[in-house]
């Protein structure tokens, strides 16, 4: 779209605003404003993230004290909880639910939806979304998938507990296990649903990113949030339509006699009558969405840091074409290296050796954003609020639980350790922590963007910063020793093996941590809260930043700009770099140069 069709669109829609007034079902619910879209985002997925949180206390406090009855367990388990002691059946399946929640529900759509939505408008210089109906659907399709889901804990015959990856023959046959009946189905259906909404979302991004950007607004002159933003969208258009086809064949495999995944099946003694399948096939068409969802995830958390470290360094973001460079390498790479979830797979060691080269090579992307994060800190003018602080500690958490991911890439050192809790450990680290540290770090930096100059409690903050780093180190620093000494995942209990009769004091240990880590986030949600209402109102532009988010007006308009879009003439990173050339461009003693301000070369044009 050019410059004048742009403004003339704006026109149009300002005029739109003055005639139609908006009720509260078109503001609230039925928005097509990519901030109120955002913002439901965002309350969606604190409301699936509590329901996750809820059930990894559950089976947390049954591998802690698997022999003692808890009266907890009556009271949200119902039927699958005898006299207080957890049926075996349901232990998988809160499992399988605690990771679907929060690999999708959580970390997908509340991170990605969240943030995708607020920023990619406002710090490109668009009105909105490309197409604000589209961006509606698609939050309404990942609002439908959600309710579907958590309906899918109340069946009669219990959720799905085929594990997260849903591997056959657990789902596909729904007499399997009682897991595998209406509960299986309604999880199929909930990711179809969540898969439509996710592509519309990620294409709706990569459309605006490309035409709806304001004038002077270069590709190189993007904050890397918004290029973060923009390639996980092109995964996302990748590799969902992969599981979405898995998926489908799973339910054809369940409903239609069809043997896609299913060869030589045995049940109580009954030969069914499926030949010509393989699960393996299954395996690598999940892992083929599985691996870049790694980076679905994570790489929104590391562009919203990449924003806030550079903010709260008062420094330029060290090596900006690097960090271009490395989201790129990790987007390609990402797409290859789904094999090493499948090393004991029985796959051709050859093919494995393959897997481990491409596994080790993405290491090198990652550690440039990791080396180039530390350097943007060094001798940086520090501002430590508690965006800065999660920020930082995604940093820390993305090295510790990447420098596990060269072990485990590796196929040799890998068959050692897999399945077993070390493999927790890692995934948690890398990509659970770390982007839930992306979550509340943009929570935090961006909470007045989001509430109308609002800002978070402060010291609030800071409490659930440190318990909440403590504590996550707490649960998943040990669990790399207990899977180093064997123990597997997924099991209910471990008494029946008097080889781990040692390990129970760090399971203990571990569900202490856990329950610590749980009430801090309560206090996150209390801020979270009590601020929307009743928060201190802060400036126009409370953090000193350069983006152009902070130049749109702070009562939310539909259309972010009630004037014309600013237009851009510099990078988003000038800080702490006055030259003598641009003082008269900048408030005297200030550290930071907007992207809206002009640069010397331009200022004959301007005069003009």
């Amino acid at each position: 779209m050019s410059a004048h069709a742009n403004e003339h669109a704006v026109d149009h829609h300002d005029d739109h605003e003055h005639h139609h007034k908006q009720t509260f079902i078109t503001k609230y619910i039925f928005s097509t404003d990519h901030k109120m879209i955002s913002k439901q985002y965002l309350i969606t997925g604190l409301f699936m993230g509590i329901i996750g949180i809820a059930m990894s206390l559950l089976f947390r406090l049954q591998l802690a004290w698997p022999d003692v009855q808890f009266s907890i367990y009556d009271i949200f388990l119902g039927k699958w909880s005898e006299d207080g002691v957890m049926d075996p059946s349901v232990y998988l399946a809160l499992v399988t639910i605690h990771g679907t929640i929060m690999v999708f529900f959580v970390l997908t759509a509340g991170l990605s939806g969240t943030f995708s939505n607020l920023l990619i408008p406002l710090q490109i210089g668009a009105r909105d979304m490309a197409s604000g109906f589209l961006n509606m659907i698609s939050y309404w399709l990942f609002f439908i998938s959600s309710v579907v889901m958590v309906l899918s804990l109340f069946v009669e015959a219990g959720p799905a507990s085929a594990g997260w990856t849903i591997y056959p023959p657990l789902s596909a046959l729904p007499q399997a296990i009682p897991g595998s009946g209406a509960g299986m189905t309604l999880w199929l259906s909930s990711m179809a649903i969540f898969i439509a909404s996710s592509l519309l979302g990620s294409l709706n991004y990569i459309v605006t990113v490309i035409n709806l950007r304001t004038k002077g607004m270069s590709m190189t002159r993007l904050p890397l949030t918004i290029w973060a933003f923009f390639v996980t969208a092109i995964i996302g258009v990748v590799s969902f339509p992969v599981l979405l086809s898995a998926a489908l064949m799973l339910i054809m495999d369940r409903s239609f006699g069809t043997s896609f995944f299913l060869s030589d099946i045995y049940i109580a003694g009954e030969v069914l009558h499926n030949q010509g399948g393989s699960p393996v096939l299954f395996e690598h068409l999940f892992w083929f969405l599985g691996h870049p969802e790694v980076y679905i995830v994570l790489l929104p958390a590391l562009g919203i840091t990449s924003e806030i470290i550079a903010t709260n360094s008062r420094k330029p973001i060290f090596g900006y074409r690097a960090m271009v460079a490395s989201i790129l390498a990790i987007a390609f790479l990402s797409t290859i290296v789904w094999g090493h979830h499948m090393f004991i797979s029985g796959m051709n060691p050859f093919l494995g050796s393959v897997f481990t080269f491409t596994t080790l090579l993405i290491a090198i992307p990652s550690a440039v954003k990791a080396f180039n994060y530390i350097t943007t800190l060094w001798r940086g003018n520090l501002q430590f609020n508690p965006g800065m602080l999660f920020s930082i500690a995604l940093v820390s958490t993305f090295i510790t639980g990447g420098l596990t991911g060269i072990i485990l890439g590796d196929s040799a050192l890998d068959i050692n350790v897999h399945d077993t809790y070390f493999v927790v450990a890692h995934f948690h680290l890398v990509m659970g922590i770390s982007a839930l540290y992306g979550l509340f770090a943009g929570v935090y930096h961006w909470f007045p963007k989001m509430f109308e100059g609002k800002m978070m409690n402060k010291n609030l903050g800071y409490v659930h910063f440190w318990i909440t780093a403590v504590g996550a180190y707490g649960i998943f620093f040990p669990m790399h020793f207990i899977g180093m000494a064997g123990l597997p995942r997924r099991y209910y209990t471990n008494t029946n093996f008097p080889y781990f009769d040692d390990l129970t004091d760090v399971n203990v240990v571990i569900t202490v941590f856990a329950f610590i880590t749980a009430a801090a986030q309560l206090v996150f949600l209390y801020n979270f809260i009590s601020s929307m209402f009743h928060g201190k109102l802060g400036p126009q532009n409370p953090w000193k930043s350069n983006t152009l988010e902070w130049t749109a007006d702070m009562k939310h308009i539909h259309g972010n700009w009630s004037g014309a879009i600013p237009s851009v003439y510099r990078w988003p990173y000038d800080y702490s770099k006055l030259n003598e050339d641009e003082t008269d461009y900048v408030i005297a003693g200030q550290d930071y140069i907007p992207q809206t301000v002009p640069l010397q070369e331009n200022e004959e044009e301007l005069n003009h």
